[in-house]
């Protein structure tokens, strides 16, 4: 049904964003997309990673999964980002990726590409909103589309109702709060459905 290649970037220090990105890979590519589960680089040293054990696995256990590149993001017909709260904003590692996009941008080659975005925060209203639309900042610059879950699936109010995107909250034993499987699936599934839009638009 569907030709979209789409592109799931995301950070994760502990592994929540990163599963959010895996059951973004299961809904795009239900939805017909091919996908690619892709991170951002990580900027920390080595020794703040050690320090955390949670972290120190996790980065072992993604040690395969690539790290996005500009290749990818031109490649990508929809992109998902999903990345933890810093403050209300984006990790420094996701900013940095965004950061070397200018080249793209410049050349239009980020216009009209469906885009949508996750987060996730330790306490219920530690930003994830406010995380998630400081990124789509960065989109409106792109020219690209935001393809945001609105309410347009009744998914969405048995996952805690954010319109902006999926947002999860992580207890201190590191465990999702809410059962967001199903909205990330169905977030995916719409944000492939917009770029279909859009392709056949511009045909």
């Amino acid at each position: 049904m569907s030709n979209v290649k789409l592109a799931v970037i995301y950070y994760s220090s502990t592994g929540t964003n990163y599963q959010l990105a895996k059951w973004a890979e299961s809904g795009g590519k239900a939805a017909g997309a091919e996908v690619k589960v892709l991170k951002a680089p990580e900027l920390a040293p080595q020794e703040a990673i050690d320090s955390n054990p949670a972290w120190k696995a996790h980065v072992e256990e993604t040690k395969d999964v690539p790290e996005a590149t500009l290749d990818d993001l031109e490649w990508a017909d929809a992109i998902i980002f999903s990345v933890p709260t810093r403050f209300g904003n984006m990790p420094a590692q996701m900013k940095q990726f965004i950061d070397t996009t200018g080249g793209l941008w410049f050349n239009g080659k980020l216009a009209n590409k469906a885009v949508s975005a996750m987060s996730s925060a330790s306490n219920a209203h530690g930003g994830q909103e406010a995380t998630i639309l400081a990124l789509y900042n960065t989109m409106h610059h792109w020219g690209s589309i935001i393809a945001s879950p609105g309410y347009t699936d009744p998914v969405q109010f048995a996952s805690g109702g954010n319109p902006y995107g999926v947002s999860v909250t992580v207890g201190q034993d590191g465990n999702m709060q809410e059962d967001v499987e199903e909205s990330a699936k169905y977030q995916a599934k719409r944000t492939v459905q917009v770029a279909e839009w859009i392709k056949k638009g511009n045909q």
